[in-house]
């Protein structure tokens, strides 16, 4: 089943898409079956428009590719297209995973 979701962060568009293909970050917001098998290494489809792409061949009906574009104020819009799981819950799931990791980022540094 596909899923989309969307959020917008308060984080420039360059931040969030480096965190989301940071590998080491991977486990902390993609869903478990992404993060088997170097899945985690994403194949960056864009990098002009922030666009990046994960799947697993132990789970092959798993995927999730992201595109970050700019939004007002300097923040960042995220929209997540997720195939696997449960629906549109799970996508949403995943994408706030990735809001807290992106907030963790800009504090850490």
């Amino acid at each position: 089943m596909a899923a989309h979701a969307e959020r917008g962060m308060s984080a420039p568009p360059e931040v969030v898409f480096n965190t989301a293909t940071d590998p080491d970050r991977a486990a902390a917001w993609l869903p478990a079956p992404l993060r088997q098998d170097g899945a985690a290494r994403p194949e960056v489809t864009s990098a002009d428009e922030m666009r990046a792409r994960w799947a697993s061949d132990t789970a092959p009906d798993w995927s999730a590719e992201i595109q970050v574009q700019p939004a007002d104020a300097g923040g960042a819009r995220v929209r997540l297209d997720l195939a696997g799981g449960d629906g549109d819950g799970l996508a949403d799931e995943t994408l706030a995973n990735l809001a807290r990791e992106v907030a963790d980022n800009l504090t850490a540094g």
